[in-house]
C-alpha cells in the first residue's frame, strides 16, 4: 500500500504570512544567551555516561606501539565506510579505533526501546548489495542494524586488526618521522602513516544543564548508555517491567525521545515528558521489505534509490521521476510535482520551483499540526505538542505511538519553552513553575555533542600537525581544506563527514564516497613512494574560494529555525555549521568533480614528498 497522508490544505486556505509571524514569536521564545553551553558535557563527574560500556566488558590488551599505514579513528558507518574502500583499493595494513565494544557506532550504544532507523533502511544502509544483507522493514530496528554492521565487518575482514574499548587522547604529527604519533587511553603509541578522522556527529552523549543537577539522588542515565537492568526488559525486547512503580521523567522530545516516549508510558507508574521545542512527526507507514522484490533488484539499484531520495529530500525530483521513498522526508518534492503533472508540466526556473516548494512547506506543516489535534485529546496538550517551525528546522520523525501515548492518565506533558527549562533539581525530583514533582529516574534524551566546538565534539585533547599547529586553533574561524578531505600543515590527515564537500540526504553514501576518494589518495601515495601528501596553499585557498563563489546562502532560512544543532542552537555568530560549507552546485556535481580529478591521475594541488626530497605530484 503507498504512502498516503491526509491531503495538505490548499495555499488558499492558511495565512503564511501570519504563520510565518508565529514561527519568529516561538523561535524567540526558545532562544537562550547560552547556545550550546546550555548543555553539559559528559565529562568530570558526568565522564562514566560517556566512557562507560554497559554492554561489553573492557578486555585487558597489550599496548600497540608498532607502526601502520593508516589509523581509522571511527568504527561507525563513517569509519566502516573508509575502512572498505581502503582495502577497495588494496590498502590492508590498518587500524579502525573505537571507544566502542564493537563495530556500529551510534548503532553500538543506542540500544533503548524502540529504537528504529528513522528513514529509509534501504537508503540508509550501506553496501547492502555488496554484503548481500537485507532489512526487514522500511524503518528496520536498531538491532538489526548492528547485525548489518557486524556483516560489513566480517566481509571486508575489519576485525582483524580493530582496538576496541579505546579512545584517543592525542595526535602529533612527528615531522623526522613522517608519521602520525596516535596516543590513546591504552597506553598506544602508534605510529600511522596516514590517520582518518572518521567519529561522526553522533558520538557524545550531552546533558541538559539544569540547576541543580548535582544534587538528584535518583537513578539518572542517558538514552545512548539505556540501563536495562533498572527498566526492565533487554535490547530488542523492550518489557520495561520495572518500572510499575517508578516515577519517571525524560528530558527531550527530539527524535530519540519520539520513539522511547511510548514504551515509558506504557509501563512506568507515571511519566513527565519535558518539552523545550515539539518534534515534526508523521505516522509511521512501516513496511516489510519483500524477499522476492529485493532479489530481483538490478545492480545498482541501491545507488539509484539514494539518488532519487536525495532529489526529493534535498533538490527537486526531474518531470515524471517516481519518488521511491514516499514518506514525510520526501513529500514536499511529490506534492509539488503532483501539482506540476496536474498543469501539463510548465517551464519554469529553479526559482519557482523552490518558491512552490516553500510554499507546500507551510501546507505540509500544517497538514501535521492537524494531526496533533486529532491524536491527542487533551487542547492544551495538543497545542503545546504542535510544531511552529519551517520543516527541516529540526530533524522530522514518524511515530504511530506517540501522540495518542498523551491519552494515557499517567503522562504528562511539561512544557519548558516560557521558562526555557526546568527551574531545577531536587533530591528527589524537579521543580517547574514552583511546584515540585517527586520522580524516581531522571532520563536524558538530550542528544549529542553536535556541536562546531570541535574539542568538545571530538573529545581529542590534542591534535596536532606540522610546527604544533592545532587543529582547533587553525579552524577556530571557520574551516580551511582541500576537497574537504585535507588541510595544509596536517599532512597525511583526512576529514570525514560535514566539512567542505558535498551533503547528501543519505549520510552513508557520503561516508561511501569520502572513503572511495581517500582510498586513492592513500594508494597513489603508497604506489609513488611518497611518505608525505598534503595541499599546497595555492591549491587549498584557490578550492576554498571557488567554493564559496558557488556557496548557496541559506543563512536567512536557518537563522529563523527554532533553536537546535542545526542552527548552532540560534547562535548565529558561529563561524561553522553542522553541515560545514556544502558543495553549492549539489551533492552529484561535487561527486563528478572529484571524479574527474581522480580521472586525471596527476593528484593535482597535492604536494608529495619522499623520505628525502618533494617531488611532483605527478611523477
Amino acid at each position: 500500500m503507498p504512502y498516503n497522508p491526509t491531503p495538505c490544505p490548499p495555499a488558499s486556505a492558511i495565512d503564511i504570512p501570519a504563520i510565518h509571524a508565529r514561527y519568529l514569536h516561538e523561535r524567540d521564545r526558545r532562544l537562550r544567551r547560552e547556545a550550546n553551553d546550555q548543555y553539559v558535557e559528559a565529562s568530570g563527574k558526568y565522564a562514566d555516561i560517556y566512557e562507560h560500556d554497559p554492554y561489553q566488558p573492557v578486555i585487558p590488551r597489550a599496548a600497540v606501539t608498532g607502526e601502520t599505514d593508516v589509523v581509522i579513528l571511527g568504527g561507525g558507518y563513517c569509519g566502516m565506510m573508509v575502512a572498505a574502500k581502503l582495502k577497495e583499493a588494496g590498502i590492508t595494513r590498518f587500524h579502525t579505533l573505537d571507544h566502542a565494544g564493537d563495530f556500529g557506532g551510534t548503532w553500538y550504544w543506542n540500544r533503548y526501546p524502540g529504537i528504529q532507523c528513522d528513514n529509509d533502511a534501504l537508503c540508509y544502509m550501506p553496501l547492502l548489495e555488496e554484503v548481500g544483507f537485507m532489512p526487514s522493514q522500511k524503518f528496520t530496528d536498531g538491532i538489526e542494524i548492528q547485525q548489518h554492521c557486524r556483516a560489513i565487518a566480517e566481509h571486508y575482514g575489519l576485525y582483524e586488526n580493530a582496538l576496541f574499548h579505546t579512545l584517543i587522547e592525542s595526535l602529533r604529527w612527528d615531522e623526522t618521522l613522517g608519521r602520525w604519533h596516535v596516543g590513546t587511553n591504552r597506553g598506544d603509541d602508534i605510529k600511522a602513516r596516514f590517520v582518518v578522522l572518521a567519529m561522526g556527529p553522533l558520538n557524545k552523549p550531552k546533558l541538559a544543564g539544569i540547576a541543580g543537577l548535582d544534587t538528584f539522588k535518583g537513578k539518572l542515565f542517558h538514552t545512548a548508555r539505556w540501563d536495562y537492568a533498572y527498566t526492565g526488559g533487554a535490547w530488542g525486547r523492550p518489557e520495561l517491567t520495572k518500572l510499575a512503580d517508578k516515577r519517571v521523567a525524560i528530558v527531550g522530545t527530539g527524535a530519540t525521545a519520539v520513539q522511547v516516549v511510548p514504551y515509558l508510558g506504557k509501563y512506568a507508574r507515571e511519566l513527565y515528558v519535558v518539552q523545550r521545542t515539539p518534534s515534526t512527526i508523521d505516522f509511521r507507514d512501516n513496511r516489510k521489505i519483500d524477499a522476492a522484490w529485493f532479489k530481483a533488484q538490478k545492480p545498482g539499484w541501491q545507488d539509484e534509490r539514494i539518488r532519487n531520495f536525495h532529489h526529493a529530500a534535498m533538490e527537486r525530483l526531474a518531470p515524471g521521476e517516481p519518488d521511491l521513498i514516499e514518506d514525510i522526508w520526501t513529500e514536499l518534492s511529490r506534492n509539488v510535482n503532483a501539482e506540476l503533472e496536474a498543469e501539463g508540466w510548465p517551464e519554469i526556473t529553479a526559482a519557482e520551483y523552490a518558491r512552490r516548494r516553500e510554499v507546500m512547506d507551510y501546507r505540509v506543516m500544517e497538514r501535521l499540526r492537524a494531526r496533533v489535534d486529532a491524536l491527542v485529546h487533551d487542547k492544551a496538550t495538543a497545542e503545546a505538542l504542535k510544531p511552529w517551525y519551517r520543516y527541516l528546522c529540526k530533524r522530522p520523525a514518524s511515530n504511530d505511538d506517540f501522540y495518542p501515548t498523551f491519552n494515557r492518565a499517567n503522562v504528562h506533558l511539561i512544557d519548558v519553552a516560557e521558562t526555557q527549562g526546568l527551574e531545577r533539581l531536587t533530591e528527589h525530583g524537579f521543580v517547574h513553575r514552583g511546584r515540585e514533582y517527586p520522580i524516581d529516574c531522571l532520563i536524558f534524551a538530550s542528544g549529542y555533542e553536535v556541536t562546531n566546538d570541535l574539542d568538545r565534539r571530538w573529545g581529542i585533547a590534542t591534535i596536532e600537525g606540522r610546527d604544533g599547529l592545532s587543529i582547533y586553533d587553525y579552524w577556530r574561524d571557520g574551516l580551511k581544506t582541500f576537497q574537504g578531505a585535507m588541510a595544509r600543515g596536517f599532512p597525511n590527515m583526512f576529514f570525514t563527514g560535514f566539512t567542505q564537500g558535498g551533503v547528501n540526504a543519505t549520510n552513508s553514501k557520503t561516508f561511501i564516497d569520502q572513503g572511495r576518494h581517500i582510498g586513492y589518495i592513500v594508494s597513489e601515495a603508497l604506489r609513488r613512494g611518497a611518505t608525505v601528501v598534503e595541499p599546497s596553499k595555492a591549491a587549498q585557498d584557490g578550492y576554498i574560494a571557488h567554493l564559496r563563489s558557488i556557496a548557496v546562502d541559506n543563512s536567512a532560512f536557518i537563522n529563523e529555525c527554532t533553536p537546535s544543532y542545526f542552527n548552532n542552537e540560534g547562535d548565529s555568530a558561529k563561524k561553522r555549521h553542522i553541515f560545514g560549507e556544502p558543495w553549492g552546485e549539489g551533492y552529484y556535481a561535487f561527486e563528478d568533480m572529484l571524479q574527474r580529478w581522480r580521472d586525471a591521475g596527476g593528484l593535482e594541488g597535492l604536494e608529495l614528498a619522499t623520505e628525502t626530497a618533494r617531488v611532483a605530484a605527478d611523477a
